[in-house]
């Protein structure tokens, strides 16, 4: 429990659940971008194989 405190109370453990909600944050953009785009790519090829 003090351990919880610590996190929550203290600037080390604010800046450290700061760097920790970045990173989840970022990851989350990441999966989502490298989502949408492998999507309109392999919607690109299935175009470009149906046209020729």
């Amino acid at each position: 429990m003090h351990a919880l405190r610590d996190f929550f109370t203290t600037d080390y453990g604010l800046l450290s659940a700061a760097v920790i909600a970045l990173t989840l944050g970022m990851g989350v953009w990441y999966a989502r971008f490298f989502q949408r785009h492998i999507r309109e790519d392999t919607e690109a090829a299935a175009r470009a194989a149906r046209a020729r």
